[in-house]
Formats: structure tokens, sequence, C-alpha cells
């Protein structure tokens, strides 16, 4: 494979499973030409008359949709660690004799270990979409036959309007549906909220085929998935696994080193400036992140402050924070808890939206870069700012994307993260992977100290004598190094052995994962 630097620095191929890859150019210095990709006609003269639109498994919706071997089949994420009906559907697909199917999921989780048998064989041929967990550690291990290509939450929704990934058959997970398609998430037994992922599946994808396990009769109301984009649909007897559909990142901190995090969080906001009447912020479902929003909702009921809109993942505290007055609109992503999907149902300012919406890169505008303040995480963070997300210190591959990349064209990015896990350093000399360039990432909150980017005068002249406990970042990375016994070293690779790549969010390659061949603790 051969491999050249990118404008980063960071080696990258040039071709990756078969197909020509742009190497990352910078920020905003790539742009595309062309049109949309469009998807094929179909006419009314090929469905039922009656709008009744049920096949009788699955098994049959795939033959009538005519799955073959080397198609590509797309997955979406809602029902989280939950999810049963992907594992089902790649054990009817293995029975049905296919092979070699790229595997398009919105993201995947530890539940989907399950199909680490199906790369095996060779059922699924590589994945384009999260390998959190055991599927991360098997992509990093090489094991993978293609190349795994890992891309945000908007990344993928460009890529599908592009052109780039043609999807032959989306199977879309609907809580609740009706006979004709029309599907929603925010009710039903495996409720999980919005089905925003779904979305450019159902749009774009050559045949689309729903499965609920709660069929209701026409007409599905309110549909987030219209049934005019969707052939099939399939009842089944459950979804997945309630219990785990919610996210499980949904309680607030109880380390008294993140509560500390969370605080200077929030007084940062407030010392800057940023914290006034009618701004706009997001921040992630973490437990950092969530005592994060109680500090600021204190604040904010102090001081009389309302927000416009909170960008969601949606939880109990940002719908508390709703339903109390404190914010006009919760623009949600996804729905991380119970009281987020009750809210949606009930609740005419809890907006759902999709990754079109959000964060598509190649749109006419987002709503990413209207927030006012980013509140994020990261598993390593290097003295330039540089930030990853997918990778831990010893090189392999634990987490996907999400929104996060998107998320850095908010006005103020903020990286609230402990400066070392389990005695191994978050903040070193350069990044693992490389996911988002230092020049967006604003400030870096950890419990010993604020490191604000040098580029942000305004930010820094701000909080002049306010008491933060302001520092240079290289000042809090000697103080991390000395604490856990110097540098770690650095994971043993094969740099001749991509095992998968990041795209940035305008899809050009910003980093490689190269096979781990050695753990080094």
């Amino acid at each position: 494979m051969k491999l050249i630097k990118n404008a980063a620095g960071r080696l990258v191929p040039t071709e990756v499973n078969g197909k020509k890859v742009i190497p990352y150019k910078g920020v905003n210095k790539y742009k595309p030409t062309g049109n949309k990709y469009g998807a094929k006609i179909k006419s009314c003269t090929d469905y039922p008359d009656n709008g009744n639109k049920v096949a009788k498994n699955l098994r049959e919706a795939l033959k009538k949709a005519g799955l073959k071997n080397g198609m590509t089949i797309s997955t979406h994420h809602h029902l989280r660690n939950g999810d049963v009906l992907t594992n089902i559907l790649f054990d009817t697909i293995k029975k049905m004799g296919i092979k070699n199917i790229r595997w398009f999921p919105s993201a995947s989780f530890p539940v989907h270990e399950h199909l680490i048998k199906y790369l095996d064989d060779g059922t699924i041929h590589h994945i384009e979409g999260s390998m959190n967990g055991p599927l991360g550690r098997y992509t990093s291990e090489g094991k993978m036959k293609g190349v795994g290509v890992l891309r945000s939450h908007g990344g993928r929704y460009q890529s599908i309007q592009d052109g780039y990934v043609h999807v032959d058959i989306a199977v879309i997970a609907a809580p609740t549906a009706d006979p004709f398609g029309n599907a929603t998430g925010d009710r039903g037994k495996s409720a999980c909220g919005l089905l925003g992922f779904a979305l450019a599946d159902s749009e774009y994808a050559d045949s689309v085929i729903v499965v609920t396990d709660n069929l209701i009769p026409f007409p599905c109301s309110p549909w987030q998935i219209q049934g005019n984009n969707v052939d099939y649909v399939v009842e089944v007897e459950s979804l997945g696994d309630p219990a785990k559909i919610v996210s499980g990142t949904t309680h607030v901190t109880k380390s008294p080193d993140r509560l500390l995090i969370a605080e200077y969080v929030a007084d940062f906001l407030e010392h800057s400036g940023i914290l006034k009447d009618g701004f706009s912020f997001q921040a992630g479902a973490g437990g950092t992140n969530l005592a994060f929003a109680l500090y600021l909702k204190e604040k904010m009921i102090k001081k009389n402050i309302k927000a416009r809109f909170i960008r969601g993942g949606s939880t109990k505290y940002l719908v508390e924070m709703l339903e109390e007055g404190l914010t006009d609109y919760i623009l949600d992503g996804q729905t991380f808890d119970l009281e987020g999907v009750r809210s949606m149902r009930e609740n005419s300012g809890h907006l759902n939206t999709s990754p079109f919406t959000s964060y598509n890169f190649h749109g006419k505008g987002n709503f990413a870069s209207m927030l006012d303040a980013v509140v994020l995480g990261a598993t390593e963070v290097d003295i330039n700012f540089n930030a990853n997300v997918v990778t831990h210190s010893d090189g392999y591959l634990l987490h996907g994307i999400g929104g996060w990349q998107n998320c850095m064209f908010g006005k103020t990015v903020i990286l609230a993260i402990p400066s070392f896990r389990d005695r191994i350093p978050v903040i070193v000399d350069e990044v693992t992977t490389l996911v988002a360039p230092g020049k967006l990432v604003d400030v870096i909150v950890t419990e010993r100290g604020i490191a604000i980017n040098p580029k942000r005068k305004d930010l820094l002249k701000a909080v002049e004598g306010s008491g933060l406990p302001i520092k240079p970042i290289k000042e809090i990375y000697k103080e991390v190094n000395d604490i856990c016994g110097g540098k770690p070293a650095k994971p043993k690779v094969n740099k001749d052995e991509v095992v998968a790549i990041i795209k940035w969010v305008d899809g050009t390659v910003i980093d490689s994962v190269f096979k781990v061949e050695k753990k080094y603790y």
C-alpha cells in the first residue's frame, strides 16, 4: 500500500479497498465539485395499491431487494448496545450464503462482537463505521480482510450524499412503523428517540427495509422515516434489549477530579463572557459533561440567563432545562435516555434533527458552527492541541468519531479531560491518531489547570484576573509526566499495514491506524 504524507504530516494511503482516496489538505482547503448522488428512480406500479409492503420475514425482504455478494449493507446505531437486529441480519445473510459484504453502520457497539465470526469466514469483508470495543481490537490486530474506514456522523451522511459510498440495501430498525414504511423511534417497546442517523440511508439506498417490533395501522404518526422511501417492511418479535438501548454514559460522575473539571468548564464559560442570555451550547453524555451541565444550570438560574437552544444528545438534564424554561429548544441529534425519549414525544421545543442539518459539511451550512460553546471529551490531546478520540495510547481502536469532529467548528471548542487515566498521560507530545487538528481546539480543561490555545488571544484576555487556573499546555504536560513517571512508550505498530483510515469531515484522509504488533503495558 502506497503511503504519502498529507497536509498534517501524517502517513496515509492513496487507495483504500480498491478505491482512490484524497489525502487531508487542511482545514477548509478541500471543496467538492459536481452534483449530489441520485438514487434509482422507482415507480408506484411496482408497489401494492393498498400500501402494504410487509414481507413475511427478513430473508424474504433481502431476497426481494436483490441481495448479492459484495454489496453494501447499512444499519444505524440508535439501539446502541441493545441492538439485536444487526446480529440477526447477518445471521440471515450467512444462512443465505452471501459473502464479502461491506457493512456500513453509523456506529457499532460491544454487542456486535457476535459479528466477528462473520468477519472471519468472509461473510463481512470490512466495516466502514466506528469499530468499538471487540471490533476495534479485532481490526487493530490486522484480522479484518479489508481496511476499516471511520467517519464522523456528518462525514457518513456526506459520503452517501456525494456518491462516494453507494448503499445497496439499508436495514432500518424502527421501534414503531406502519405497513407502508412510515417509521418513528420515539414510541414502542424499543423506543430509542429519533432515527436521524438512518435518514441518508432511507433517501439514497437502492432498497430500504424497515424492520419493526411494533407494527401499527397506517399512518404511523409522527413519522421520522417516510414510507415513500421504503421498499419492504418486516415485523419481528424484538429489535433489541430496551435496558441497553439507552446510553450507558448518562450518569453524573462521582469522581472529585472530574467534578472539578466540570466546575472549571462552567466557570470558564462565565468568566469568558460566553455565558450570556441567548447563548447556545452542546455537551456530550459522559459523566463529566453531565456534571458540567448541572453546574451551568446553577449559574443560569442565578444570573437569570436563558439559552436560545441546546444541541443534544439529549439527556434528562437537558430535558429539565427545557421544561424549567432555561432554553427554548433542544435540537436533538440522538436521544441518550428515556426522559429524552419522553420529552421528544411531549415537548414541542424538543426537535429531532439529523446529520444533514447538524453536521453535513457538504451542505449550505449546518448547525455546528452556530454553537457558542461545545464541550467534548478526548482519549488524547497533545501539546499542539491536536486531539484523538478513536484510539488510546496503546494504538488500539476502541471508539468511533461520532459527531465529535463536526463539533470542532463551534465558536469555542472545549475539551474537558482528565490529565491522565490509569497512570497513562492523556496530554502527550504527539497524539497516537490525529482526528482533529489543533487549530480547531480552543481550550483544554483538566483537573490540573486550563490551557487556552495561544491563537485565542480574545479568550486569554477575557479571563485575565479571573482566578481560574490558566496554564500553558506544556506546563500541564510536564506536571503529568512527572506524576506518571515520564512519557509513555509509543505502541509498537507495523507501518506497512494500515488497518483503518480516519476521514476528516470533508471526506479527505486525515490519518491512518496501523496494525498493533505489541501492547506496551
